[in-house]
């Protein structure tokens, strides 16, 4: 079975995808076959999947067996309304065997299988379960995205209690934008220097692959 790896954020918009295409580089660089699945994307208009459709492309150039998959297996659900999971859905029940499904299709064309998420932990899927919750469900070690601007302390421990409260195994990876990264040296990296072993930036990429990898 492939090593499980699920991508989140502390909302939506933060780099999940950009961070997800980063590290798909970064490990099959080193020999590894990637998979990926974005397990519930909402925007989905006429057959245009802003992030699966990026998202499989790449997967196509890492990784040859991956070359029969198409969008609908890389995107196992899809709605049109850019909204929560429940909203989009009309809190239609969700059909996690098809989650299930892709996971499984995946685990024997690669060693390591990237899940990204919709939106931040508590995006509602339905009217019981959490995006919070199929990450437990999946057993996959996490990553958690988080941005660098003002506000980053509070939006960055709030999202890591709650993955430590439900006993997840995560990492925590702050992705700068462009413009972020000198306020960010000012007002938030000193805290997170003393509370942190390290502060994973795409400056040292390397070491969070080598987290993830143990």
């Amino acid at each position: 079975m492939a090593k499980r790896i699920f991508i989140t954020a502390t909302n939506t918009d933060i780099g999940k995808t950009y961070t997800t295409k980063l590290l798909m580089q970064e490990l099959a660089k080193k020999g590894y076959r990637v998979g990926v699945i974005k397990a519930i994307e909402t925007g989905v208009v006429d057959g245009v999947y802003p992030d699966g459709d990026a998202l499989l492309a790449l997967l196509k150039q890492l990784n040859p067996h991956a070359w029969s998959l198409s969008v609908e297996d890389i995107v196992p659900i899809s709605y049109e309304l850019p909204a929560a999971p429940c909203v989009a859905s009309n809190f239609s029940e969700i059909n996690y065997q098809k989650i299930q499904s892709a996971v499984e299709r995946q685990d024997s064309l690669c060693d390591v299988l990237f899940i990204e998420g919709a939106g931040g932990l508590f995006v509602p899927i339905d009217e019981h379960f959490m995006m919070i919750d199929l990450i437990k469900e999946l057993k996959a070690k996490t990553i958690l995205v988080t941005h660098c601007s003002l506000g980053c302390i509070n939006d960055t421990l709030i999202h890591q209690k709650a993955l430590i409260d439900f006993g997840i195994v995560n990492e925590v990876f702050f992705n700068c934008r462009e413009g972020e990264q000198e306020n960010f040296q000012k007002v938030s990296l000193p805290y997170f220097q003393k509370i942190f072993p390290e502060v994973l930036t795409t400056a040292n990429l390397e070491k969070l692959v080598t987290k993830i990898m143990l």
